[in-house]
Formats: structure tokens, C-alpha cells, sequence
């Protein structure tokens, strides 16, 4: 891979999304697919394209993404995390208004593990006095 690309990784529950960016015509790939092939609903493209919208830079870096681990909604929240990072990378400039919308912070919500002596993580089995 060529030297000028910047990397970042961004989270989000279990999936965990490396992002190269580099100045290009807008193209983005996700596992070696397209946005629209990879991703089964609207919502998610439209979630990851949320920090090059709020920094006008839609059309003005190649993206690159390598995501795994989680569902998609867990994927598209850790490439857009990954996006805002390598965005303030390249530009700090930009981290105002990312910061501002929330773009920068890791959603740290996961499932919590199951105890023992539980059905689940925190549902009981039903009481009996007798």
C-alpha cells in the first residue's frame, strides 16, 4: 500500500472497523465491496456517510475499510467512529464540528455476560416459596 494513506480504527460494540483514507475521487470500499453491496439497508451508508457530510468532504477521499465482528448496525456505528478519527487525522481542523456531533466518541454499550445460576444475564428463574 502506497505511503499517503492515513489509518484510524473506530468501535462500536463487538465490531471493530480499520479505515484508510486518502485524497481520491470518493470512492469507498468496505471488504472489498461497495457501501450498497455490503451493507443490506439505506440506514447504515446513510450513518457512515454522517462525518464527510458535517465536514463537507463527500467525494473528496478514497476510502478503504476493513470491518468485522457484530451486525451491520454494530459495523456501520464502528466505520463511522473510524471515519470522524481519520478525518481529524488528516484535517484538525475538522474536529469542532465532529466533536460536535458526537462523531468522536466511542459507543461503549455491550451486552452484558451472562451469571451464574441465571437463565440470562439478569433474568431469575421464577420464585417458589414452597
Amino acid at each position: 500500500m502506497p505511503d499517503n494513506w492515513v489509518f484510524a480504527t473506530g468501535r462500536r460494540k463487538i465490531s471493530v472497523a480499520r479505515v484508510m483514507i486518502r485524497s481520491g475521487e470518493g470512492k469507498i470500499t468496505i471488504n472489498s465491496k461497495s457501501p450498497q453491496e455490503y451493507f443490506p439497508t439505506e440506514n447504515e451508508i446513510v450513518t457512515i456517510m454522517k462525518p464527510l457530510e458535517v465536514t463537507d468532504n463527500i467525494g473528496k477521499w478514497d476510502i478503504r475499510i476493513n470491518v468485522k465482528g457484530g451486525g451491520f448496525t454494530g459495523q456501520a456505528g464502528a466505520i463511522r467512529h473510524g471515519i470522524a478519527r481519520a478525518l481529524v487525522e488528516v484535517d484538525p481542523d475538522s474536529k469542532q464540528a465532529l466533536s460536535k456531533g458526537k462523531f468522536l466518541t466511542r459507543d461503549s454499550r455491550m451486552v452484558e455476560r451472562k451469571k451464574p445460576g441465571k437463565p440470562k444475564a439478569r433474568k431469575s428463574f421464577q420464585f417458589s416459596k414452597r
